[in-house]
């Protein structure tokens, strides 16, 4: 896979590259390249995008270019026959460029941050509360702690199956 850098990317397009976006429609819809396509990673295999791509060149990217080099062969293989090139440093380094991005104020922030966020702060409000209150608030950093690691080793979050339900999630899956 031939990596490129964002002004390179930005010039294949203009010459009527399909640009990927293989982050998840959560991230596309708070920040993306205008005309970017969303195919997340674990719809590429199966996207009606890329079989009618053939003869163009594919610019795939992700936030920061590590999705990208992590899953390189993935990205090779959904390119087929044609010439695939992977945008270096992804969204960030298109940014940093001065290139033109789309961004959504009113999205909510990316699923993944929401779980860090709230357990990070049942974590740390079960350690305030152990320390000050009573050593039986130990049981939420633990309870965090032991959902994270099954997340981990199932690939299964509840919390973030959880939040994907919230009202400010589901607005905008509509």
């Amino acid at each position: 896979m031939k990596t490129i850098d964002s002004r390179s990317a930005h010039a294949l397009v203009e010459q009527g590259a399909l640009l990927v976006d293989i982050r998840d429609p959560d991230e596309h819809a708070r920040e993306r390249i205008p005309g970017a396509c969303c195919i997340p990673l674990a719809r590429l295999g199966s996207a009606p995008e890329l079989a009618t791509a053939q003869g163009r060149a594919l610019v795939f990217h992700c936030r920061s270019g590590t999705r990208t080099r992590t899953n390189a062969s993935i990205l090779c293989a959904a390119a087929g026959d044609c010439d695939a090139y992977v945008v270096e440093g992804g969204l960030d380094a298109w940014k940093q460029a001065g290139l033109p991005v789309e961004r959504d104020p009113r999205a909510p922030l990316e699923l993944m941050r929401q779980v860090q966020i709230a357990a990070g702060s049942l974590a740390l409000a079960g350690t305030v509360l152990a320390a000050t209150a009573s050593p039986w608030f130990m049981l939420v950093p633990g309870m965090v702690g032991l959902g994270l690691l099954l997340a981990g080793v199932t690939g299964f979050c509840g919390m973030a199956h959880l939040l994907a339900r919230m009202p400010w999630n589901r607005s905008r899956a509509a």
